[in-house]
This record gives C-alpha cells, structure tokens and sequence, in this order.
C-alpha cells in the first residue's frame, strides 16, 4: 500500500489547470458585462454605413498620433529650406537693477505692472551641420500650458475656473505636442563640433517684436528661415502684458506669472485707458528692444560664458565661441502688428547711440489698435501689409490707415532716400506666424486667405532677405527692383504698368511705396 501510494500522481498546479478562477467565471457570466461585450462586437462588426467609416478612420488617426508621437488635427512644422542647419537657444538674462518704466501697478496684488526685471528671448541662428544636441526639441507652446491658455481665456472674456481647464485642454490636444525644429543649444556656424572658435565669419542680426495676444514661438518658421540662410534673430516674448502668458524665471528668486493685462487689472494715476495702456506698454518693448541688444553686444565682445551662467533657461553652453560673430553693423529690428508698432517705435533712436546700432527696420502689418505710429524713422524701412491689411477699411485716428502707413513710409523715403511699401496678395494677418502650417485649412477658411500657405511665407522670407541683403550691398533684388504698381490698394497707377510689371510678381505683390529714382 505505500507503494501504491507513492506511484499516485501529484496533484496538478492551480496555475496550469485550464479551467477559469472563480472570479474570471463571474465576472464574464455577469448580466452587464455580457451586455456589453455584444454592444462591443456590435460595434466592431465592419459595416459601410458613413458614421462607421468616419469613426474608423478617426480611431485609426488617433491611435496613429500615439504611435507616431504626432499632433492631434495639426500639422507638424515643416524643417527649413535654407542652405544652413538652424540652432535654438532660449535665453533670460536679468537686468542689472529692475527697470521700472511706470508707476502703474496690478489692482490685485498691487505689484508694478510695467517693472523690467528680466529679458526672455529664442536666438535663431546658424548652425554646425550635423552637430547634435543632448536636449529635446523646444515645444511650440511654452510651458507651462495652462498659463497660456488662461491667457487665451482671458482675450476670449471668458477666464474663470470652469474655462480654463477646457481651455488648456483644447490647446493640448491641438497643438501641445508641436515642436520646433531648430535643434537646441547647438554650435553657432563656422565653429567645431565641440562648440569652440574656429574663426567663423559675421552674422548680420535682427530683433523680432511679436504681435498682441502672441508670444516669441508664434513665428519660428518665418524666423527659422532668416537663420537658415544666414542671420541671427532674437525672438523676444514681452512680459508687457500682451503676451497670453509668460513665466518670470530670475534664478535665486520666485517665478513670476505674467498673464495677459486688461484696462480694469490695472490701477494708474490718471486712471488706466487704452490711450496710456499702449503708452506704456511701447515704452516697455522698446526698453525689452535695447536690453536684448545689450546682452548680445555683451555676447559678442567675449563674455558668453557670463551670459550662460546667468541665463535661468539653462541653456547656451557654447555661447564662449560667439564672440566677433555677430554683425552689429548690420542690425535690423522687425515686427509684426502690435509688434510692428513696437519695432516702430524702437526705430526712434536707430543708428544714433551705441545702444541702439539699427541700420534698418521691417513692419509687417502696423497695428491698427496698437497706438500712434512713430513717423521719425532715421534708417531704411521696409513695411508689408498682408492682403487682409491692406484691404480691410478701418479708421486709425481719423484717417484710413492704409493713407496714414502710406504717408509715413513716403516720409521716411524722403528723409532717408530708401524705403517700401508693399502689400502681400491673397494673405491674412496670421499668414507670417506659423498658424497656417498648422492649421491650413482652417486658417484659410477663417481668413479668407486665398494664397498657398507655403508660397505666402516664403515670398515673406524672401523680401525680407532681400532687404537685410540691401542694408548690406546696396543692391536692389526681386520685388524690391520694381516701381510703384498701386498708390491706393487695389488700383493700378496705369494700364502701362500693368502690362510692364512681370507676371510672376504680379500674383503675390502691390508696390505702393519705392525709393524715387536717382537723379
């Protein structure tokens, strides 16, 4: 009997009998769970009807942006066309001592509104080809993203606790996983690969004011390009108030929200009005303006490791190799609306002190609603209008402001010899921001823009090139070859010129203003 017993076979481990556990039994002989299951499979059975197609395509979509790690109903940025590889660096550079430009404070915490404690802005420029960065692409929303779309929230009049979060939302599933393709903190050009000089050549540089309710990553295509093909552009971000959100980083100090002011989250002595709101907040860029260029004039005599360790984005490892490489001979300030007013503005004092060397100036859409124009511009001056620009009639202190813009680049002509005046056919107001490459469709139909997206920025970029390389060699190039087509929009000076003017150039350019010819 013992050996009967030791020949019985063992007993067969739980976890290799086939039978299902209790738990699993019940769980799917569960009433609810079986309904379920056939709802399930009825709603996986294929079928041709249109809502089974729509919602296939849709889950295959979504589940091919998780995959792929791509945005949600957005395009991804297109990479630069030029001949040079881009480099990105963001910078926040504190000032010496805060710069307070008004007495105007927050009715809330009755902190200054208008002090400058800090400048925030992207460096674009030429890159060493093939270098690589140890850090991620810079995301095309800053962080953080509920800041910016409080910011949204509070254009829109609807900011409060039960908007903001749908916001943030929306601007995460549109746009939150967008990234710039300029490769961060990499090698200026004409440098090694480690960073260090190798007697590269000068690169001409350019500031860039950005528009209201916009920040310094609303235009990196139109910038990426310009440093593509052989500049160095700072995209400044306003802590003025204008901006949808901004985060105040000074190291060894709190962070400080900047989010987007209205006239009644200000208290002023006289009392805040859209008049002395504009007032200061210009006078606020163009103090942001000349402290940028400040800190890149001290880049450039020899002092990027400084810059480095004071920057609190913690970005510019390289920036030692900077020195003698920017080309402060050839500064130019540039803008687009609000920030067209802005670069304006700042132009006052171009080319006539040392803290402000501008030999040049581009106003891509002048504000409407953004405050006076500044007439007294001593450099060349190039403005473009977008089609929509040109084309809407609107008011602007008590004249249209298609005749105000006209009269104050003629002015500028006639004091200084150079300056255009051009409109962009078949464009819109955000047809210079990278909005359309996201959003194409969208954009064109909210718009009314008619122009390819990818044309229409490009013919920005090459006007604008063409009018750095002017400021350079004196030679005029493309558009800027050619006389006056229109002096009112839309009108031609002759039927002459019509036929005369080249067919190419017809489809994408009104020339209102062009120097006169030489005697």
């Amino acid at each position: 009997m013992p050996d009967a017993a030791a020949a019985a076979p063992a007993p067969k481990p739980r976890w290799l009998d086939p039978r299902p556990s209790r738990w699993w039994s019940r769980w799917t002989s569960s009433p609810v769970v079986q309904r379920l299951w056939e709802k399930a499979k009825d709603i996986l059975r294929p079928r041709f009807t249109w809502r089974y197609v729509l919602c296939s395509v849709v889950g295959v979509y979504v589940l091919y942006c998780f995959v792929t790690w791509q945005p949600f109903f957005s395009s991804a940025l297109p990479a630069y066309s030029g001949p040079h590889h881009v480099g990105a660096i963001d910078l926040e550079i504190p000032l010496d001592k805060p710069k307070r430009i008004s007495e105007t404070v927050l009715k809330g915490s009755r902190e200054p509104a208008f002090e400058l404690e800090s400048v925030l802005f992207t460096l674009y420029y030429p890159a060493v080809k093939g270098a690589r960065s140890k850090q991620s692409l810079h995301p095309w929303v800053p962080r953080p993203l509920s800041l910016t779309a409080q910011g949204y929230a509070r254009a829109a009049g609807v900011d409060n606790f039960i908007m903001r979060p749908i916001f943030t939302f929306a601007l995460w599933l549109l746009v939150g996983s967008i990234k710039i393709p300029a490769r961060v903190d990499v090698p200026i050009l004409g440098s090694n690969i480690e960073g260090t000089d190798a007697d590269g050549e000068k690169f001409p540089v350019m500031i860039f004011s950005h528009g209201s309710v916009s920040s310094r990553t609303d235009y990196t295509h139109y910038l990426g390009e310009l440093a593509s093909r052989g500049h160095i552009v700072a995209a400044l971000e306003h802590r003025d108030g204008s901006c949808p959100g901004s985060l105040v980083k000074v190291k060894d100090k709190k962070e400080r929200e900047v989010i987007l002011y209205r006239e009644r989250d200000l208290i002023s002595d006289p009392p805040m009005n859209d008049t002395i709101l504009k007032h200061e907040q210009l006078a606020f860029r163009t103090q942001e303006i000349l402290e940028t260029i400040r800190i890149l004039q001290f880049v450039n005599a020899g002092n990027g490791w400084e810059v480095f360790k004071s920057n609190s984005r913690e970005e510019g490892h390289a920036l030692a190799a900077w020195a003698e490489r920017l080309d402060f001979h050839h500064l130019t300030i540039n803008g687009h609306s609000y920030g067209a007013t802005g670069a304006l503005q700042a132009l006052k004092t171009a080319n006539t002190t040392v803290a402000n060397p501008a030999i040049g100036g581009i106003a891509l859409d002048p504000g409407k609603s953004s405050g006076q124009l500044n007439t007294e511009v001593p450099v060349p001056l190039l403005v473009v209008h977008s089609n929509s620009w040109s084309k809407t009639h609107s008011i602007f202190f008590g004249r249209p402001h298609f005749d105000t813009v006209l009269g104050l680049v003629r002015g500028v002509r006639d004091k200084v010899g150079t300056a255009w005046f051009f409109t962009s056919m078949g464009t819109a107001h955000p047809s210079v921001t990278d909005a359309p490459l996201l959003q194409p469709l969208l954009l064109n139909f909210a718009t009314r823009a008619t122009a390819d997206v990818r044309k229409a920025l490009g013919e920005y970029v090459k006007v604008t090139i063409d009018f750095l390389d002017y400021t350079k060699t004196g030679e005029r190039k493309g558009i800027l070859k050619e006389d006056v087509t229109h002096e009112q929009y839309g009108k031609w000076v002759s039927d002459e010129r019509r036929k005369s003017f080249p067919e190419d150039l017809a489809e994408y350019w009104e020339v209102h203003v062009c120097p006169k010819p030489q005697e």
